[in-house]
């Protein structure tokens, strides 16, 4: 199934519920009410468009940093012959979300996610990947900043290339909060499943928590409150929804102005093009220290919104990564057993000094 072939009600529906599903006892008749659909019709076509494969899942995306997780991009340098196998391991780490091919000599880039109890830590872990895949270099672009994160398809249609929308979520979003409890935990852990599309979802995980619905609704709204959790929504099959391409547009903006890179950061963010936009470190083998990602339905749409970000902010030192394979991407589940498991399995070293 693609857009194409979906009935007109579709794209208000994958609009709204890219937004937020809300939690309360009957959230897909909430949901009808804002599209004009009575809830049967939510359902019935909600799970058309899951068989489909044009939503991918509906849950709760959390911030990893707000769970206690640490996290990164890598960019790494792999030999072509050498790339299946590189991914095998990579892939092979639970935290591991997202693993591409770009076009670069840095041609391989995943994500990475470790949990607080971790033994090895997030350097460790990402060393011992870069010994395991054979990697010629490996380099940690942790997020420095975060201008905005957040990926909302315009299947409605009715956006441009250089629209301007405020970020949803940025790092003003996230408050302290001390560590999760064994219930928020087992909360976390529920909530990152696949929503089941009953009439009634919600008061069915408040009972597999053991907890009233009023107790659960109250969590949920802290979670958000304090920027643990980002929302609750669906993510879409981005192909399958019409939007083919997608660039990662990295930027060398100046080294030493902290002001002028926040400035910089907050007007690339304001595109609404652009899902994700951060300040990571820069090497002396990767100038670039600003990351925007940009989605489109041809490459020509993406180029079009980096060439107007790049008009406003005046930087011309940037390059345009577009992935040429996908080799994984899931949601990060958080607190499992895989991820002490991998650690058993792979956390030796053979020496202590890092080599990437």
């Amino acid at each position: 199934m693609s857009m194409t072939s979906s009935v007109p009600a579709d794209a208000a529906l994958l609009g709204a519920i890219q937004e937020s599903i809300p939690f309360v006892a009957r959230p897909f008749a909430a949901i009808g009410a804002r599209c004009g659909l009575t809830e049967k019709q939510v359902l019935d076509r909600l799970r058309a468009l899951k068989e489909g494969k044009v939503i991918r899942q509906i849950s709760a995306i959390f911030d990893t940093r707000s769970l206690g997780y640490a996290s990164s991009l890598v960019a790494a340098r792999i030999a072509p012959e050498k790339i299946d196998s590189a991914v095998a391991v990579i892939n092979s780490h639970p935290g591991v979300s997202h693993n591409y091919l770009r076009n670069h000599d840095f041609n391989l880039w995943y994500t990475i996610a470790v949990p607080p109890t971790s033994r090895l830590g997030l350097e460790e872990t990402v060393n011992r990947l870069h010994q395991l895949s054979g990697a010629e270099t490996t380099r940690l672009l942790p997020t420095l900043k975060l201008f905005k994160i957040g990926v909302r398809f315009d299947i409605e249609g009715s956006a441009t290339p250089t629209d301007q929308v405020k970020p949803a979520y940025t790092e003003a979003s996230r408050q302290q909060a001390g560590p999760l409890t064994d219930q928020e935990i087992e909360f976390v852990r529920r909530m990152q499943c696949d929503l089941d599309l009953g009439p009634e979802p919600f008061v069915e995980v408040a009972g597999q928590l053991g907890l009233s619905f009023e107790e659960a609704a109250a969590m949920h709204e802290r979670f958000l409150t304090t920027g643990r959790m980002r929302r609750f929504a669906a993510v879409l099959h981005h192909r399958r929804a019409g939007f083919g391409a997608n660039a990662m547009g990295v930027w060398a903006g100046p080294q030493d102005d902290p002001g002028a890179l926040q400035k910089l950061g907050e007007t690339m963010a304001g595109f609404r093009a652009v899902s994700h936009c951060y300040l990571r470190p820069s090497y002396p083998d990767w100038p670039y220290n600003l990351f925007t990602m940009v989605h489109g339905k041809t490459a020509e749409e993406c180029e079009e919104t980096l060439a107007a970000i790049s008009e406003t902010t005046g930087i011309t030192n940037r390059q345009a990564l577009y992935s040429t394979r996908e080799f994984k991407k899931v949601r990060v589940r958080y607190f499992t057993d895989e991820e002490i498991d991998w650690e058993k399995a792979y956390g030796s070293s053979a020496g202590s000094q890092p080599t990437c």
